[in-house]
């Protein structure tokens, strides 16, 4: 069911020309919204935003200068920005490896998207959103688990989030973020293996793997007015995975 809630409203999602930013950045479509789609991946990202009607923009999270051109091009072409969701990571074929051993160039590259993106974008758009806008940040269950750079990464984004709750809100901003637990992407298969997955799922009280649909459900809520007096949450989506 779709309610067009968000008529006449302009979303960026970053990371939206795959996986469960692409779901996200479809809902929102469906929903009304006028969509940013932010990605590296040019040829995916042009597709998905072709084909809901959006803008295409080039973006590096982990640069503040795209970070910054892109709050620019949403403005020049939509004249607002209502919702931004820092949805973009380095995942899918991420190398497994430890806190101790990872290559110290790759554990930087790899924070500069997954900690360090999320608060660049959110500089560079935060000052041209009005009171009742909305952020999302994208954490994990990982987060709470042992997970190495990437819960670390995760972990970050949590407290990045609650941080930020406090100084925007002087500036009627909500943020939060989204930890789903493990989920059915493409990422997924081919950065974990399939045993690990399968471990993971025979624990979960709703013995399922997520779906990004799943994701998308809170995404829509958190946006919504209906959530007007939600900010600095962290809601795990994942089947039960963790109950805290």
């Amino acid at each position: 069911m779709t309610t067009n809630r968000f008529d006449g409203k302009t979303a960026i999602v970053t990371g939206a020309a795959g996986g469960i930013g692409e779901v996200y950045a479809r809902r929102l479509a469906t929903e009304g919204a006028n969509v940013v789609v932010a990605d590296l991946n040019d040829d995916a990202g042009q597709a998905v935003a072709a084909d809901i009607g959006g803008l295409y923009v080039h973006t590096d999270v982990a640069d503040p200068d795209s970070a910054q051109a892109l709050a620019d091009k949403t403005i020049e072409a939509y004249g607002q920005i209502d919702y931004l969701v820092n949805n973009a990571a380095i995942y899918g074929g991420m190398k497994l490896d430890f806190l101790i051993t990872v290559p110290w160039d790759y554990y930087k590259k790899f924070m500069s998207v997954n900690f360090d993106g999320a608060l660049n974008v959110t500089r560079a758009v935060y000052g041209k959103m009005k009171p009742g806008s909305a952020i999302i940040n994208q954490s994990s269950t990982a987060a709470w688990l042992y997970s190495g750079f990437y819960g670390v990464a995760k972990a970050g984004v949590n407290s990045l989030t609650q941080q930020l709750a406090t100084e925007l809100g002087g500036s009627g901003i909500r943020i939060n973020a989204i930890a789903p637990g493990p989920t059915d992407t493409e990422a997924t298969k081919t950065t974990t293996p399939g045993n690990m997955v399968a471990e993971m799922v025979g624990k979960l009280p709703l013995s399922r793997m997520g779906t990004p649909d799943d994701m998308a459900g809170m995404l829509l809520f958190l946006l919504s007015d209906e959530a007007a007096w939600i900010t600095g949450q962290i809601f795990n989506v994942d089947g039960g995975q963790i109950i805290r």
